[in-house]
């Protein structure tokens, strides 16, 4: 057979491509330098969009350890293990953001790093559904996270599309005082593909334990300590920790560590009062029945401060404890915002410490089983003392931080708004319709009632703005809170200012009602630069919420229904903000 020779490429474009070969290597090499920073936690400052592929890399003969693992390995040398959850990632951004700051509070409460997944499901794309799926891993919904939700839509509605979980908020930032890492890293520090990490959220107990930290020499695969779903809070109120007093004037018998039980002592004619006061089946008092059953027993002159510190003691002496917690804004407990502080009571017999029940377990990851956020207030537990109650308030407005490119496009879409209404105070709302109008839990029945209903307490959120225009000025009750003085120096709203409408309708017929009836949409304000600066996830309909999110904070005055996750964001990022606690409602 004739064998063909090969012909031998001439010594220009030989030379042509060593000269290219070299330019790459030294943008690579320039690339690794200016993109990780290995330092210690807290200051770690893992760039988000970094992933990590090589465990080491050979440099001159040696072997060194990849920087970005290495940088992982110094936050999680800092605790005692991992903490992991079952994630619920068929839920929609602003669920998930409320479960992952409650799982950032386990970890720190257990000094633990805590694992968070390392994606989400972006639910609707703005275009057409090949469009965003050119840019991230398009998939069935339903078939990723096991749940038969949504099979009766048409396919193309079914779909979803995973992004990192970094899109969503700046871990980097999150990173700078909290041990947290994502489930492909800790995969990747054991040696494990990140392939296996599960589509629906849920830990692998089996395929999550099969590698070695790459870091120890034990050469023993990580062991599993598991939280049964059950065992978390049935029959008891779970708080944070028990504090040495409580423990002291409770009597706590250590059984083993730090697990314990209380002593039995004979109820009190008050205790038995408060009892009675329950409702049915509830495990905790509010304030209000507290300050009726236990009030008439103290002076009226006494300030508030001294009276609730005399309270308290009464309890005390009478086997209960006063709690710290959220009362949610206008009392809903769906919106999960830090916003509004309050205050419970509860038998001191009922209270069991995540720290006491869990803190001592040595095995390497300590698993929660299943789901707590429903029914639960913010951080899935109560707080023992005012003070570990504003650390996570601390921790849900100021450590879980919006991206910078999330920030600053809402920045230029407020001076946008504002300049359509003459440089005044602009207003906003959350309109929910796409599966509350499915599930009928929208505010009124049709499209048109529904935009009236808010017109309507718009035009109040004006009044209102008239009379906080003349001061003073209010904050949330938040640490750091310092008022937003925007309030004292622009106008008032005008009868006919347009005002801003952030919703998931996206029914043509009803977008062109909302404009016809002075309403501005957010495709209105952006413009084709600010979808270049921003990137291609913004044509992904979860993080472009997220960019209403941080407009809406902006508004003078903001109203939304109280029954979505998405406004309890919006009032967060308000508190935060230092708006005055009267210029949102939050209608039940």
């Amino acid at each position: 057979m004739k064998r063909h020779s090969r012909p031998c490429p001439s010594v220009p474009v030989f030379i042509g491509a060593l000269i290219m070969f070299s330019v790459l290597a030294s943008l690579a090499r320039k690339m690794l330098r200016t993109t990780s920073h290995p330092v210690p936690f807290v200051h770690t400052t893992l760039n988000d969009s970094q992933s990590l592929s090589n465990i080491t890399s050979e440099q001159g003969g040696s072997l060194e350890v990849d920087p970005e693992l290495d940088a992982l390995r110094h936050i999680v040398s800092q605790t005692k293990g991992f903490y992991a959850r079952d994630y619920s990632l068929w839920l929609g951004w602003n669920n998930m953001r409320y479960i992952i700051e409650a799982a950032v509070l386990h970890g720190r409460i257990l000094n633990r790093t805590t694992i968070i997944p390392s994606y989400v499901y972006a639910r609707a794309c703005e275009f057409d559904n090949s469009v965003c799926a050119a840019y991230a891993t398009m998939v069935n919904r339903g078939d990723a996270t096991s749940t038969d939700e949504w099979r009766q839509l048409p396919l193309e509605k079914q779909m979803a599309w995973r992004i990192p979980v970094s899109l969503m908020f700046n871990l980097t930032h999150l990173r700078e005082t909290h041990a947290v890492i994502t489930v492909s890293e800790y995969l990747r520090l054991h040696n494990i593909s990140a392939d296996v990490e599960t589509t629906n959220g849920r830990w692998d107990t089996d395929l999550y334990h099969r590698g070695v930290n790459i870091f120890s020499d034990s050469g023993v695969e990580p062991s599993l300590y598991v939280i049964k779903n059950e065992l978390y809070d049935a029959d008891i109120v779970r708080v944070d920790q028990l504090p040495q007093t409580m423990r002291e004037r409770g009597r706590w018998n250590v059984t083993h560590g730090q697990v314990g039980s209380w002593t039995i002592t004979e109820e009190t004619l008050l205790s038995k009062a408060l009892h009675d006061a329950m409702s049915s089946r509830a495990s905790v008092l509010d304030w209000d029945t507290v300050l009726i059953v236990v009030g008439d027993r103290h002076d009226q002159n006494e300030t508030e401060s001294s009276s609730t510190s005399s309270i308290a003691n009464t309890l005390e002496e009478n086997g209960w404890e006063v709690l710290y917690t959220y009362g949610g804004a206008c009392g809903s407990e769906a919106a999960k915002d830090v916003a509004v502080p309050i205050r419970q009571a509860a038998p001191r017999n009922l209270l069991r410490g995540l720290y006491e029940d869990f803190g001592l377990i040595e095995q390497d990851v300590l698993l929660l089983e299943g789901e707590v956020h429903l029914g639960r207030k913010p951080g899935a537990l109560k707080f023992s003392t005012l003070e570990s109650r504003e650390r996570y308030t601390q921790i849900v407005l100021h450590n879980f931080r919006l991206t910078d490119n999330v920030v600053e496009l809402a920045d230029l879409l407020s001076n946008r708004m504002a300049e359509k209404v003459g440089g005044r105070m602009w207003m906003g709302a959350h309109m929910r319709r796409g599966d509350f109008a499915t599930l009928n839990w929208t505010m009124e029945p049709s499209f048109e009632a529904h935009l009236a209903r808010i017109k309507r307490h718009l035009r109040d959120g004006r009044d209102i703005l008239h009379f906080v225009h003349r001061g003073p000025l209010y904050t949330y009750k938040v640490p750091l809170g310092q008022a937003d003085r925007t309030p004292l120096l622009l106008d008032p709203p005008a009868d006919h200012d347009q005002f801003y409408i952030a919703t998931d309708e996206r029914d043509l017929t009803n977008l062109t009602y909302l404009r016809n009836q002075g309403a501005v949409l957010i495709s209105d304000l952006l413009t084709t630069d600010d979808r270049r600066t921003f990137g291609w996830s913004l044509m992904l309909t979860d993080v472009l919420s997220v960019v209403e999110q941080a407009t809406l904070a902006h508004a003078a005055y903001f109203y939304a229904h109280a029954h979505s996750s998405v406004a309890g964001g919006v009032v967060n990022l308000r508190a935060s903000h230092g708006a005055d606690p009267r210029t949102a409602l939050l209608e039940t």
